[in-house]
C-alpha cells in the first residue's frame, strides 16, 4: 500500500520552513512517503489538490503547514487524518503516530 504524508504549505510560510529541516526525515522514519507540496508550486499543487479539499473544501481553518496521512494519494485517496501547524520535531512525530495508530487492523 502506498501510505504517504503531504505537506501543504508555502513559500513565505517561516514555520513550515522551520519544520522542513526535520518532517521528511520523520515521516520516512515512520515508513510514509513524504510529498511537499508548495502552494506556488503549481504542477504538484493540481496533483494533489483534490487531497486538500477533501478535507478542507474552502481551505478554511488549515493550519501552516498542513500535513495529510493517506493511502494512494495518486489514485483513489484515503485520507486517514492530519497535522496541523507547527511542532517541534518530537511533537510532530508523536503526532504523525498518533493518526498512524487510528487505522484498524490489517489497513496498515
Amino acid at each position: 500500500m502506498d501510505r504517504a504524508v503531504i505537506k501543504f504549505s508555502s513559500e513565505d510560510c517561516g514555520t513550515c520552513h522551520k519544520m522542513s529541516f526535520y518532517d521528511q526525515k520523520v515521516a520516512e522514519e515512520l515508513g510514509l512517503r513524504f510529498i511537499n507540496c508548495m502552494m506556488q508550486d503549481t504542477v504538484t499543487y493540481r496533483q494533489y489538490r483534490k487531497i486538500l479539499l477533501a478535507q478542507y473544501p474552502d481551505k478554511e481553518g488549515m493550519g501552516w503547514p498542513t500535513y495529510i496521512v493517506c493511502d494512494s494519494p495518486d489514485a483513489e485517496f484515503k485520507i486517514l487524518g492530519e497535522v496541523k501547524g507547527g511542532h517541534p520535531k518530537g511533537e510532530f512525530r508523536s503526532r504523525l503516530q498518533a493518526v498512524l495508530e487510528t487505522v484498524p487492523a490489517g489497513e496498515g
